[in-house]
């Protein structure tokens, strides 16, 4: 590597490093929901994918924000926000549910990252939610999922969601488990009382490929 190529990695990574550690919540779900709308629109731009960006992550990491998302293999983040490597922190398990590694994952990124922003991800037709909603006995470690998500359809029920059911019990689990993470303590709770971290839920729709703020 020349030194002129050399200096300009150099410049790069310092640019980069200050704008990432100093992005607000805010600007940071600004930044997520406009990745989106260029992957929904066909006009996704792919960026950070280059032999570049490689270099200007050897010495850390900046990520944005936090992404806790659904394995579904239909909701990539990384391809859904049209964001590229050292962009989004991401952890995914089925149907969101949060255990202590997942829980201590976020903590790391928004502790020791500065990440501002942590989004829950739903997304329609949930194959671990409709699990839930059907009931029925679990097999192996299944049971452990049905036992998170299984608050979140009962909520459903007791409000008269009857054949929207479903739907009802996806957004009840993305909102418990936003509640759940804005009172963790103390790493989380702490954040958000001060006013350095957001936390909100959001949902997938499968069919425009759009990302919906839940409120």
């Amino acid at each position: 590597m020349t030194i002129a190529l050399i200096a300009s990695v150099i410049i790069i990574m310092a640019s980069a490093s200050e704008e990432e550690s100093s992005i607000t919540p805010e600007l940071a779900l600004q930044k997520l929901m406009e990745g989106n709308l260029r992957y929904a629109e066909g006009n996704a731009s792919h960026p950070h994918q280059s032999p570049e960006r490689r270099a200007e992550l050897i010495s850390g990491q900046h990520p944005f924000a936090v992404i806790l998302g659904c394995s579904d293999s239909r909701i990539p983040p990384e391809l859904i926000f049209d964001q590229g490597l050292g962009d989004v922190f991401v952890i995914r398990t089925a149907g969101e549910v949060v255990d202590n590694a997942s829980l201590a994952s976020i903590e790391y990124a928004v502790e020791h990252l500065g990440v501002p922003l942590v989004m829950v991800l739903g997304h329609d037709s949930c194959g671990a939610v409709t699990a839930a909603v059907q009931g029925g006995e679990a097999e192996g470690h299944l049971g452990s999922l049905m036992d998170f998500i299984r608050p979140a359809v009962e909520q459903a029920r007791e409000a008269g969601e009857g054949s929207d059911l479903l739907n009802g019990s996806i957004d009840n689990n993305v909102f418990n488990i936003v509640e759940a993470l804005k009172s963790s303590q103390p790493v989380l709770s702490e954040k958000v009382e001060a006013g350095e971290l957001m936390i909100l839920g959001a949902r997938y729709r499968l069919d425009s490929g759009l990302v919906e703020i839940l409120e």
